[in-house]
C-alpha cells in the first residue's frame, strides 16, 4: 500500500449531535479519492418584480434610466424591509448581485413603476419568500450600505423549474479495511453504515475533515492485494477545488516555513485560513500585552492574504488569527495567541497599498483597502509601524 491520504472513520450522527467524544472507530486508511472536490454551484438566479415601486434617491432611478438604454444594469445588494400596517419594520429579506432589467407603469397606480430585477437569494434569509403582513403598505428598499432606494407595494418572483444535477459518488481508492468494516466485508453484509472521511498528513495526523456519507459498495482494488475501493454517497458538501492544493501543501504536516499559502490564489488562501483554524490549538495562553509582531507583507495582494500573513505573524507558520474582521475581533478577546495592546510591524506595506482595493468583489461590495485595515487595527489598540 502506498502512502495514505485519507482516514475513514465510523460515523454516528446522534453521537455527533450530542457531542460525544472519541466514539469513532478507524475503518480504513485510503491511498486516494476520486470525485471528492467540487466548487458549490453558482447561486440560483430568479426574476423578481418589485410591484408598485416608488424609487427614491439617486441609485435606483439612475439604474432604471440606464436599464432602458442598456437592458441590464448591476445594482448590487438589495434589502427589502418588511413593514407592518403602521409602517414599522418587522423583518428583512435580502437579494444579492441584483441586476435591474427594466420597468413599466404599474397597472394599479400609474404614478408608480413595476421594476423587473434578476438576483440570487443569500442562504441567511429567514424565509424562502417574504410574506407581506395584513394591511401592510409593502416594503422599504435599501441599498448595500443602507441607503434608501424607495418603496414597493408587493414582490413577485418568477422561478423556473430546474432539474437538480446528479452528483457522482465519492470513491476511496486503495483502502486497507479494519475493525467492524473488515468484518462486514468478510461477512458479505450489504449495509456497511455511515462514515466520515478525514484528510491526513504523511505522519497519519488528521489535517481536516473532508466528507461524510453512507458506504454503499466496494470492489477489490487494483492497487494491491487485500485492498478495496469504496463508494460513498455523500450527504455533506464536497471540499472546494482549492482544498486539493492546500491539503497538498499541508501533506507533510503543519508547515515549518512561512508563506506557503502565498502559492495559492484567492480561493486557496481562503481555504488555507479554514485549514489553519482547524489546526489551531484552542485556548492557548496569549503572549503578554506590549509584544511586537512582524507581518511579512511581501505576498499581501488580497484580503485573504492579509489574514494568512497575520495568522503567521502571531502564531507562526500555518498559524491562525482570524479569517475576516469579525473573527479577528473575536481573536482579540483572548486565548488565540496575542493580547492587546500590541505592536504590528508591517514589512513591505507598499505591496498591500498597491494591490488592496484594486479588485471589486463578486457581490459588488467595495474591496478592502489598506487604510481600512489600518483604521480597524487602530480601533482595536494595535499599533502599526509600516516598514
Amino acid at each position: 500500500m502506498g502512502e495514505p491520504k485519507y482516514l475513514l472513520l465510523s460515523y454516528d450522527r446522534q453521537a455527533e449531535f450530542e457531542g460525544e467524544q472519541r466514539y469513532e472507530e478507524t475503518w480504513a486508511l485510503c491511498e486516494d479519492a476520486t470525485d471528492l472536490f467540487a466548487d458549490p454551484p453558482p447561486p440560483v438566479r430568479d426574476l423578481y418584480e418589485l410591484l408598485g415601486c416608488a424609487p427614491e434617491g439617486k441609485l435606483l432611478p439612475a439604474a432604471l434610466i440606464r436599464a432602458r438604454a442598456e437592458g441590464s444594469v448591476p445594482l448590487g445588494a438589495l434589502t427589502l424591509e418588511i413593514l407592518d400596517k403602521s409602517g414599522t419594520t418587522v423583518g428583512e429579506w435580502d437579494l444579492e448581485d441584483v441586476h435591474v432589467l427594466g420597468d413599466r407603469p404599474c397597472a394599479r397606480d400609474l404614478t408608480l413603476r413595476d421594476v423587473t430585477v434578476e438576483a440570487s437569494e443569500p442562504a441567511h434569509n429567514a424565509w424562502d419568500y417574504p410574506q407581506r403582513p395584513p394591511l401592510s403598505p409593502g416594503y422599504r428598499l435599501l441599498g448595500a450600505t443602507g441607503e434608501r432606494l424607495g418603496t414597493c407595494r408587493d414582490l413577485g418572483r418568477v422561478r423556473d423549474v430546474r432539474d437538480e444535477p446528479l452528483e457522482p459518488p465519492l470513491r476511496l481508492l486503495g483502502c486497507a479495511p479494519r475493525g467492524a468494516l473488515r468484518a462486514a466485508l468478510d461477512a458479505g453484509e450489504e449495509d456497511l453504515g455511515h462514515a466520515k472521511v478525514l484528510r491526513i498528513d504523511s505522519s497519519g495526523r488528521p489535517v481536516q475533515p473532508a466528507a461524510e456519507g453512507e458506504l454503499r459498495a466496494w470492489i477489490p482494488s487494483a492497487r494491491g492485494p487485500g485492498l478495496v475501493d469504496l463508494t460513498l454517497d455523500l450527504w455533506s458538501e464536497r471540499p472546494p477545488l482549492a482544498a486539493r492544493e492546500v491539503w497538498e501543501l499541508w501533506g507533510g504536516g503543519r508547515p515549518a516555513e512561512p508563506n506557503r499559502w502565498a502559492r495559492c490564489e484567492a480561493d486557496g488562501r481562503r481555504f488555507w485560513l479554514r485549514t489553519a483554524l482547524h489546526n489551531h490549538a484552542q485556548y492557548r495562553e496569549d503572549r503578554p500585552p506590549g509584544t511586537t509582531y512582524h507581518l511579512d507583507g511581501r505576498h499581501i495582494t488580497d484580503e485573504p492574504g492579509f489574514f494568512c500573513a497575520l495568522g503567521e505573524a502571531v502564531n507562526g507558520p500555518g498559524g491562525y488569527f482570524g479569517w475576516g474582521f469579525d473573527t479577528l475581533a473575536d481573536c482579540l478577546c483572548g486565548q488565540w495567541g496575542a493580547a492587546t495592546p500590541f505592536t504590528l510591524v508591517w514589512h513591505h506595506a507598499d505591496v498591500a497599498r498597491t494591490c488592496l482595493g484594486a479588485t471589486e468583489h463578486v457581490d459588488h461590495h467595495p474591496p478592502t483597502t489598506i487604510e481600512e485595515i489600518l483604521d480597524f487595527l487602530s480601533e482595536k489598540r494595535i499599533g502599526v509601524r509600516l516598514a
